[in-house]
């Protein structure tokens, strides 16, 4: 029999919270399971493992998946589930006002600053084509006029 340590879901639709269990590997996702050793809640950025536990079956032969893999690494360091990277705009509000210190203002608004150039060259590469577009067009109909007056 081939013992895998696996995630079983739990929850509503759209609100996964997942078990942490031990199995026989032909047994379906949420189906029969050998022993629950802890839960992941990726929602809530919660999650808890009994290391005694996997300790005891991963020498036994039991394969862990790469999530719950993770899971146990952060769990023997002692790391916190990380929270998702907020947007770029969000990082620079965030940092003023979490560190008043200089070194991160001064961090904050090299980044702001790089965000404001880049808009505004991308403002200036838009103005540069519309202008190039107008040119274009009153050549065109520059060249038109011309033709009307030599045919006529």
């Amino acid at each position: 029999m081939s013992v895998k340590i696996r995630l079983r879901r739990t929850g509503k639709r759209n609100a996964a919270c997942h078990r942490i269990v031990v199995c026989d590997s032909r047994s379906p996702r949420d189906g029969r399971f050998i022993e629950n050793i802890g839960f992941y809640d990726p929602r809530h950025k919660n999650e808890k493992i009994d290391l005694e536990r996997v300790d005891y079956w991963l020498p036994r032969g039991a394969q862990a998946s790469e999530t719950v893999q993770a899971i146990i690494r952060r769990a023997k360091s002692g790391e916190a589930l990380q929270k998702a990277e907020p947007a770029q705009s969000e990082v620079a509000a965030v940092e003023v006002s979490a560190d008043k210190s200089s070194e991160n203002a001064a961090a904050v608004t090299e980044v702001e600053t790089t965000d404001a150039a880049a808009e505004a060259e991308a403002e200036a590469e838009a103005e540069a084509a519309a202008t190039a577009e107008t040119e274009t067009t009153a050549e065109t109909q520059t060249e038109d006029a011309e033709q009307n007056s030599e045919q006529s």
